[in-house]
């Protein structure tokens, strides 16, 4: 896993996430002007072999891009850390730096685009060039479950699973919130695919996911996960 995550925040692959995500490091929002912007690609965070995969979208431009940690620094990881703390499986309920002492039980963090980027909307291009990296996660992670936030996340994981042998069915299942996916690989190995409404401000406010709907699918999650509470 230190390999890979060494090859992610090397990445230079794509022209214009590598151009955006280091002018906004360089440009910096201004409650952030005094802070180091870290400004590269996201590797993974969480235990390395998880039980549940988290899989969102891309780091955002002020928050993990400033904080060098997936979901942290910002309100869409304000709620899922919440969540996770709630849930028992995270040791605390915020999550404001790369060394504020937040660990994770059972649980990983990742995404399929692991740059920030512009207008927070990745192209299908820069989604394929990221995508093995995601693919080398999840067979070196190997997790039960595989929590999947919003559409694109959803899609990305099926093409991924696809490309690594999974038995995905066809015509591909639509993302729903709630949707439940069980699959099995050709070489016996399972897994089960929750989709989940995105943790983003936007789903948040308008009331499209409830603390309560992201809380029942975390229940689901460490069930089928068969995850103990995290000990404080």
């Amino acid at each position: 896993m230190a390999a890979l995550d060494a090859l992610v925040v090397d990445c230079r692959a794509c022209p214009r996430l590598v151009a955006w995500r280091e002018e906004v490091g360089r440009t910096r929002r201004a409650a952030f002007r005094d802070q180091e912007y870290w400004a590269r690609p996201l590797p993974g965070f969480g235990d390395p072999e998880a039980a549940i995969q988290v899989v969102g979208l891309a780091p955002s431009a002020h928050g993990s891009n400033r904080t060098g940690r997936m979901f942290t620094g910002d309100r869409s990881g304000d709620v899922l850390f919440a969540a996770l703390h709630r849930a028992g499986l995270a040791s605390r309920p915020t999550a404001t730096s790369a060394d504020d002492g937040l660990r994770l039980n059972g649980v990983r963090l990742t995404a399929p685009v692991r740059c920030a980027p512009p207008a927070d909307r990745p192209t299908p291009a820069e989604r394929r060039r990221c995508g093995p990296y995601l693919a080398r996660e999840l067979e070196l992670v190997g997790p039960r479950v595989v929590l999947v936030l919003g559409g694109f996340g959803w899609r990305a994981m099926l093409a991924t699973l696809v490309e690594q042998g999974w038995d995905v069915p066809r015509p591909r299942p639509r993302f729903r919130h709630g949707a439940e996916l069980p699959l099995v690989h050709a070489d016996g190995r399972a897994t089960t695919l929750l989709g989940c409404y995105h943790v983003s401000p936007r789903n948040v406010s308008t009331g499209v996911l409830t603390p309560a709907m992201l809380d029942a699918v975390l229940h689901r999650a460490r069930t089928l996960a068969g995850l103990a509470a995290l000990d404080s």
